[in-house]
């Protein structure tokens, strides 16, 4: 094979502001026309190799660096980000932090009118780029009027029309609906087949980038390289599991299942895996060893939507005749498209934005004659970002805020306070500043300052995006917990596995309209609802077809119980 275009020999990295080095000894090399995964738990270093890759480390991040670093065959020390530029091209997890133009022509020209290319062959080297990613119809517009999946691959035209050796992804999937990762993933390896460019995938969806062929994955932790092997042999392991990285659900299944998950039976994806006709007995024996979970008693009706439309000043309708009802105890997930509705649900929940036709009843009243503060104490709403939400230093006064702006004497505020603490795993933090915690922690800070206001019902956005899955499980454990103790959940969400594991059903958006109100293996093996919503069919209903189970629905639930039940014990 061709010499490597990046490789690392004896490499670590030590910001100046820390204490200890982030990366250590790290050895690895990326040739031409491969395609690599790096995943690995929260704080690993995973996103300091990848900004040691395109130059941000050493140019805009400083500290100590040791061993070597060659780019293209030159050390990177000696290269200006510039150069840099020149063979690795970076795709941002968050898109709108990348644009310069002010439609998607002007950005993908970026590069070439700082070459100072002559206009003829600009404008033919900008269609070409537009073309390779399927943007060609959208020159003229505007990079906000697009949706998420299409500002990425304007961002991918911006760095194609250079001609780069290297394409890094940073979280490709994060800001994506199900059925736009599959098709990110797909374009993704489209374009490394037409341009032969290395390829360098940093995400910790280890299924989703895997429903195309991945030449490598290396799993990181502490800084360091623990696994540079093919996907089959890392997921015939343990080390994902070990290290905080959810390995594929099919895979998961087959292990429970007792069935013997090994490299030579190709296990990287759920239509190639080998399985034996002892394999797939053995899975419909265990599926018939699980009994079905006892149906839960339905309680009185907590919120309900009667007939809501809403449009905005612009025109577009956002909700169509929206009926719904959420139950006293529910732990409920909203799916669907990226502008199907979802958030304008929310907003009108909060008083955000009022309707213009239909009722919201909250406990039977009509939310008509509340006030956003009155809506506040019973309907608490976490945003996905925490720092968008924290406004104070410490983080006992950020908990506290929303009781002294309550006028909550201080007596009271300061049992509410601590109790909550307690309740949100945040009581040994309770003295420090909001500024030492993780991300992970901040989350818990939100929803601890929203869950001290007593409300009856939560509504979390995005409640696990940017967490491994150690911290996810976690963040989904506590909220549990408090479902548990009465408090009403709904959770907005683009994530399956989150949506399968923890929802007692899925309200399902397109369109403006409601398509599906079901529980969550019924919504993820109906192809239509699935098709409309842009979800993602679970590769669990795939393993129960391939092994010859009719009902792939009661497969996926069943699975779904005993996942829970082997989770919490």
């Amino acid at each position: 094979m061709n010499d490597p275009i990046i490789r690392f020999e004896h490499f670590s990295f030590q910001y100046h502001a820390q204490a200890e080095p982030t990366l250590h000894d790290v050895c690895l090399s990326v040739r031409k026309g491969e395609k690599l995964l790096i995943c690995g738990p929260s704080g690993c270093g995973k996103s300091t190799l990848a900004h040691c890759i395109n130059g941000l480390i050493p140019f805009s991040y400083k500290g100590e660096i040791g061993g070597s670093l060659t780019i293209a065959g030159r050390e990177s020390r000696e290269l200006g980000i510039f150069e840099i530029s020149r063979t690795v091209g970076t795709v941002l997890q968050d898109t709108d932090g990348q644009f310069v133009g002010l439609t998607v022509a002007e950005d993908i020209a970026f590069a070439l009118e700082n070459d100072c290319v002559g206009e003829p062959e600009l404008h033919e080297r900008v269609r070409t780029a537009a073309a390779l990613v399927g943007v060609e119809d959208h020159l003229s517009h505007a990079p906000g009027e697009l949706s998420g999946g299409q500002k990425q691959r304007v961002s991918l035209a911006g760095i194609l029309v250079d001609d780069v050796e290297v394409l890094l992804f940073d979280e490709p999937l994060a800001n994506l609906d199900p059925a736009t990762g599959k098709q990110a993933i797909e374009l993704i390896d489209e374009i490394q087949k037409e341009t032969g460019a290395a390829v360098i995938i940093i995400e910790h969806r280890l299924e989703d980038v895997l429903h195309r062929h991945v030449d490598r994955v290396v799993l990181m932790n502490g800084g360091r390289i623990l696994a540079d092997t093919t996907p089959d042999e890392l997921l015939a392991g343990e080390l994902l599991r070990e290290n905080g990285i959810r390995e594929p659900l099919y895979i998961t299944a087959l292990k429970y299942a007792g069935v013997s998950v090994t490299a030579d039976k190709r296990p990287d994806h759920i239509e190639t895996i080998e399985l034996s006709e002892e394999d797939q007995a053995r899975v419909r024996a265990w599926f018939q060893s699980v009994p079905p979970a006892p149906e839960k008693p339905e309680t009185p009706v907590l919120l309900a939507a009667e007939g809501v439309r809403f449009a905005y000043p612009n025109g577009r309708e956002a909700l169509a005749g929206l009926s719904l009802a959420v139950r006293e105890g529910e732990l409920s997930a909203v799916v669907g498209t990226n502008g199907a509705g979802k958030s304008t649900f929310c907003k009108l929940l909060c008083g955000f934005e009022t309707q213009q036709e239909g009722t919201l009843r909250f406990a039977g009243q009509d939310m008509a004659e509340l006030s956003i503060k009155e809506r506040a104490d019973r309907i608490g709403y976490v945003m996905q970002n925490p720092n968008q939400m924290i406004s104070q230093t410490m983080i006992f006064d950020e908990v506290a805020l929303g009781l002294r702006t309550r006028g909550v004497p201080e007596e009271e505020i300061r049992r509410r306070v601590e109790e909550t603490l307690k309740v949100c795993g945040l009581w040994p933090f309770r003295s420090w500043p909001v500024s030492a915690l993780s991300f992970g922690q901040k989350k818990r800070v939100t929803i601890a300052a929203i869950l001290v206001l007593e409300p009856q019902i939560i509504i979390l956005d995005e409640p696990t995006a940017g967490q491994d899955y150690r911290h996810y499980t976690e963040i989904m454990e506590f909220l549990l917990a408090l479902n548990r103790r009465g408090v009403t959940v709904l959770m907005v969400t683009h994530d399956m596995h989150l949506m399968l594991e923890y929802a007692g059903r899925a309200i399902v958006f397109s369109g403006g309209r409601l398509i599906a109100d079901a529980p969550c293996a019924e919504i993820l093996t109906d192809e239509t609802v699935i098709r409309r919503a842009s979800l993602k069919e679970t590769s669990l209903y795939t393993l129960a077809q391939r092994c010859g189970i009719d009902d792939g629905q009661a497969f996926v639930q069943r699975f779904i119980d005993y996942e829970r039940e082997a989770v919490r014990t």
